[in-house]
């Protein structure tokens, strides 16, 4: 199907982009990459009468060491972020969930920002960002503000960012040295994910410190699997003992139940991923 006529707008800044969102209100949509918006656009779903293309602002593009954290850009590429040689050093989960994101077609095209603000529950990239205590950076007509990670996922498909506003930048505290895994399961390649967990690990001599765990489709957002994490800490980082922690890993959640599977088989999932996720990063 043809998307429904509406005027394109191509700002070269951010200040440009904002201007145009005033403008237009909520008659107006901001494109990213494009891999959530267009096919909402070509069913006919959504019909702006103005979309706003933020392509060309190079400021909101790469990946940046700002002393004790990342900082990156909305609109880098999924394939810039798998690639970048900070993420992989200084916030490991992103960059193993990044390895499972999509095709190589949709990394190249889809951006780090778009996902995020996208939120869909089931979107790869929610859960390693919460994990490691992400925030971020939204800018709007009176400035610009952070948000914590935990405040920044609202509900399904959507977020802390307000009409008027864009999302800029994520700022990720260093996890340098931290283990890190992604475990993911689907039925078929490229799926989005039926349950993912990310882990992100600091062990001392066999024994974890510290556990960081994120979990993806286990409810209306990415959630942290605190009980988990709770009960990793201070504990040999055996199988026996993770295994332990990691059948917590559904406290506090609200999977759905879907033609994926029902919410009791997500609950299963969860425990199974997770002891999965936490002895990978243990490890490595």
């Amino acid at each position: 199907m043809i998307p429904a006529q509406f005027e394109y707008v191509a700002p070269t800044s951010v200040d440009e982009a904002l201007a145009a969102l005033a403008r237009h209100g909520d008659e107006a949509k901001v494109i990213a990459g494009g891999q959530s918006l267009l096919p909402v656009l070509r069913m006919r779903l959504n019909a702006p009468e103005v979309v706003v293309d933020l392509g060309a602002i190079a400021a909101l593009r790469g990946v940046r060491d700002d002393g004790d954290a990342l900082v990156i850009g909305a609109m880098t590429t999924h394939h810039d972020v798998l690639h970048d040689p900070l993420v992989a050093q200084h916030a490991a989960p992103i960059a193993k969930a990044e390895e499972h994101l999509a095709d190589a077609q949709v990394r190249h095209r889809g951006t780090f920002g778009g996902a995020l603000a996208h939120a869909d529950p089931a979107g790869d990239l929610g859960a390693p960002v919460l994990a490691l205590g992400a925030e971020f950076v939204i800018a709007g007509p009176t400035g610009t503000r952070t948000v914590a990670a935990d405040d920044f996922f609202v509900g399904l498909f959507e977020t802390a960012i307000a009409e008027g506003e864009l999302l800029t930048e994520v700022r990720i505290p260093k996890h340098t040295g931290w283990g890190a895994h992604y475990e993911k399961f689907v039925r078929v390649a490229h799926q989005w994910p039926i349950v993912a967990v990310a882990a992100a690990v600091r062990a001392e001599g066999g024994t974890i410190a510290e556990a960081r765990v994120g979990l993806t489709n286990m409810g209306s957002t990415p959630l942290r699997a605190l009980a988990v994490e709770q009960a990793l800490a201070g504990r040999p980082a055996t199988e026996d003992a993770v295994r332990e922690a990691a059948s917590r890993a559904a406290e506090g959640t609200d999977p759905p139940s879907d033609l994926n599977g029902a919410a009791d088989y997500r609950r299963h999932l969860a425990g199974v991923l997770t002891r999965r996720a936490v002895l990978a990063a243990a490890g490595g």
